[in-house]
This record gives structure tokens, C-alpha cells and sequence, in this order.
């Protein structure tokens, strides 16, 4: 049912929900456009919509290729939205969720599209706050790039922000999706502009492996692992471009890639992806981090039942995420000692394609066999001791060999 939003458009169709409000397919005076218009409490609460207002002039300032540009805010009653360019296609975890990982070269040249639009976005003092996927549309109609990738925009600047109204989210809390969060946000320290190549380095490895190198389980576990863990190295991309994510993931802000640095050193590594394939590699299984993750927490799986790769608490309290989307976490920055809980080292490490998970009854039945060759062999072993004892011990006639000691000579 259409709807006006404001006095100059007209919200025609839902194309997508989410934990902040409801994405329309709308017309303007112009044409075509796409309103995100934010849930009724949020446009209820005055200090956000002068937090809205406030941010009027950056989000409209931010004109970039790869920027899903803003057009206009309104604000009209209970009504706050923003209208944005409409771009014909779908956005990147949809394309993750149906093909599980890209080849490397289609990853590259789409995070190379992303990571100018970061450098565009901090250029003019904007940080994302949330690069991820779900923040990724992809221009079906737009020329083909390196590897068939569809050109890449980014999406979503500025909604966590201003949502992140000190009302709602005081210094002791986090804004972010878990997966994506860089270990200074968990720390309590404020974002800089570094927090998005974290996350869009992390978004890399997802498209190359299938799976976030922090996530799986308890959001609280998934926060600790940014803090606390190491990457696993994937195998079968070059070294240069396995350096360049780790760089990128570094635990300090200081290590790590500008955006501009990052989209050049990428696109420097499209020849060498040329015809590579989809990486083979199995997601980590999450069964036998259950105790380690906070067990007794309702969203921690039971052991031998499947394991939720990511974890995610709604921003906005009551709110109904939609079942395929991940959104904001607003949680409680983790004091010192619970983030000195978590594991020291590397990261879980990715199964080999086709080794039987932990847990599983394939898993379970190779541990049974392991299990009675290795007590068959000890009671060979033991058998074998007992009878060498006995003829150590036994009393041969004098003068007759040792059978020990028996020669095989004439």
C-alpha cells in the first residue's frame, strides 16, 4: 500500500527489513528512489531526530561511484527517512548466501570498490561504523569488473551513528554487528576511521573462505576473539595477498592499511588471481567451543546439535530482525579480566573439505575405530611382552641355548 513520505515522494513497495526500519521502493520528483524509513520509536525520539538534522550536510556531501548516494532526510511527523539512489541488484550477502565463497578475483575487485568508497567517506571525516555485507549492494546493471564482479556500492552511512544517541548507547556499550567489530570497539576506545578496514578486511575473508575468521556462537565469545586471537591462515591465495589481510586485521589501529592504500595494493593483485578458484576449505566446527563460549547462555547450541555461525543481539530493544540478516549489537563493553578469559594463540583453524566434523557421527565412528585398533595393538603388545618374559624367566636345560640366543647358522 503506498504511503507519502513527507511532501515530495511516495513509498510504493517494501524491498527489505531490517533492526532500524523498513527499506521502500519509492518515486520522487526525479524518479525512482529507495526510502529507508526508520522504525516509529526512533522517529519518536527528539534527541535522534536533532542527531538527524545534525548529520544532514555529511550524509548529503558523499558523492562517490561507489557511495549509494543520499539524496534528501525528511522529517515529517512521525516519519524519518532517508531517500537514496536506487541501485538495481542485490547486496553482497545474498550473492554469499548463495554461492558460500567467490573466487578470489571477484572478492578483490569487490572489496578494491568498497575500500575507495571508505577512502571517499574518511577523506570527508565520515567512519561507516558498520561495513558488512548486508551494507554492500551490487549494481546488476553496471559494466562486469575483474572476475564477473558486478560494481560494488557501499551503503548505510551514518545510520549507526545516529542511532548511537548517547541516550540509548552510553560509553559502556557497542554498535556494530559482532562478526565485523574491531578489537579497539571492544575496548571501549572510539572509532576511528581504521575500524572500517577491520571490517572490510574481514568481509575479504569472508568471501574468499566462506566464514568470518572471529565468528561463530555467543556474540560475547566473538567479541573476546577479536581481542584475543589471531588469524588462521588461508590456504591457497598468495602470500601477498594473505599479508595484505593480516595487515589489515592487525589488533592495533595504527598497523593497519588507510583506505586508499588498501584499494590500491588490491587492485595490484587482480592479475595474479586471474582463473583462480573458489577456495576449498570447511568452516571451523563451533561444537567443542561450547564450554568455552558461555554454555548456559540460550543461544548457545547444544553439544552435537548445529552450531549458529554468527551471533547478534537487536540494537533497538523488541525489535524483530529479519531471519537472514544479521543487525546491530548494542552489548556491554567486556571488562579486562573476562577478555584475559578467552583464548591465547591463533584462531580455530578451517577443516580440510571433507574431514568429518567434531561431533558428528561420521567424527564419532572414526574415534570408535581408533579407539579398538589402538586397544587391539596394546593387547598384541602386551601378549607379545608376557611371552618374552615367560622365556626369560623359564629354567632351559644346562648347555642348551637361549632360544633368545639361537643361531641361524649350520
Amino acid at each position: 500500500m503506498a504511503r507519502k513520505i513527507g511532501s515530495r515522494y511516495t513509498a510504493n513497495q517494501i524491498l527489505g527489513r531490517g533492526s532500524a526500519g523498513t527499506v521502500w521502493l519509492g518515486e520522487g520528483p526525479e524518479g525512482p528512489v529507495a526510502i529507508k524509513l526508520l522504525r516509529e520509536d526512533l522517529a519518536s525520539d527528539q534527541e535522534l531526530v536533532g542527531r538527524f538534522v545534525q548529520e544532514r550536510t555529511a550524509l548529503l556531501g558523499l558523492e562517490h561511484p561507489h557511495i549509494v548516494t543520499v539524496r534528501d532526510l525528511v522529517v515529517d511527523g512521525n516519519d524519518l527517512a532517508l531517500v537514496m539512489d536506487l541501485v538495481r541488484g542485490t547486496d553482497l550477502r545474498t550473492r554469499l548466501d548463495r554461492e558460500r565463497r567467490l573466487a578470489p578475483e571477484a572478492a578483490v575487485a569487490i572489496v578494491a570498490d568498497v575500500a575507495d568508497a571508505l577512502a571517499a567517506a574518511h577523506a570527508a571525516g565520515v567512519v561507516h561504523r558498520d561495513v558488512k555485507p548486508e551494507n554492500v549492494l551490487l549494481d546488476m546493471q553496471g559494466p562486469l569488473g575483474p572476475g564477473g564482479a558486478h560494481p560494488a556500492l557501499l551503503t548505510d552511512f551514518g545510520v549507526a551513528k545516529l542511532i548511537d544517541a548517547p541516550r540509548r548507547t552510553r560509553a559502556t556499550k557497542i554498535i556494530g554487528t559482532p562478526d565485523y567489530l574491531a578489537p579497539e570497539i571492544v575496548e571501549g576506545l572510539p572509532p576511528r576511521a581504521s575500524v572500517d578496514i577491520y571490517a572490510l578486511a574481514t568481509v575479504l575473508y569472508e568471501l574468499l573462505a566462506g566464514f568470518t575468521p572471529f565468528g561463530g556462537g555467543h556474540p560475547g565469545a566473538v567479541l573476546r576473539r577479536h581481542v584475543t586471537e589471531t588469524v588462521v591462515p588461508l590456504p591457497g591465495i598468495p602470500e601477498e595477498l594473505w599479508q595484505l589481510i593480516v595487515q589489515c586485521l592487525a589488533k592495533a589501529p595504527a598497523s593497519r592499511l588507510r583506505a586508499s592504500e588498501l584499494a590500491a595494493r588490491l587492485r595490484e593483485q587482480l592479475p595474479t588471481l586471474a582463473g583462480l578458484p573458489p577456495l576449498d576449505v570447511d568452516e571451523p566446527d563451533l561444537a567443542e567451543e561450547a564450554a568455552e563460549e558461555e554454555p548456559a547462555a540460550p543461544t548457545a547450541p547444544a553439544r552435537g546439535e548445529p552450531a549458529r555461525r554468527r551471533g547478534a543481539v537487536s540494537l533497538v530493544q523488541g525489535a524483530r530482525p529479519d531471519s537472514n540478516r544479521d543487525t546491530h549489537t548494542s552489548m556491554r563493553v567486556p571488562a579486562p579480566d573476562e577478555l584475559a578469559g578467552g583464548a591465547h594463540g591463533t584462531a580455530r583453524a578451517p577443516r580440510p573439505s571433507g574431514a568429518p566434523r567434531p561431533g558428528s557421527a561420521k567424527h564419532r565412528a572414526a574415534v570408535r575405530r581408533r579407539r579398538i585398533t589402538l586397544g587391539v595393538a596394546g593387547v598384541a603388545t602386551a601378549a607379545l611382552v608376557s611371552v618374552g618374559a615367560w622365556w626369560a624367566t623359564s629354567d632351559a636345560p644346562a648347555g642348551s641355548p637361549h632360544p633368545a640366543a639361537t643361531s641361524s647358522s649350520p
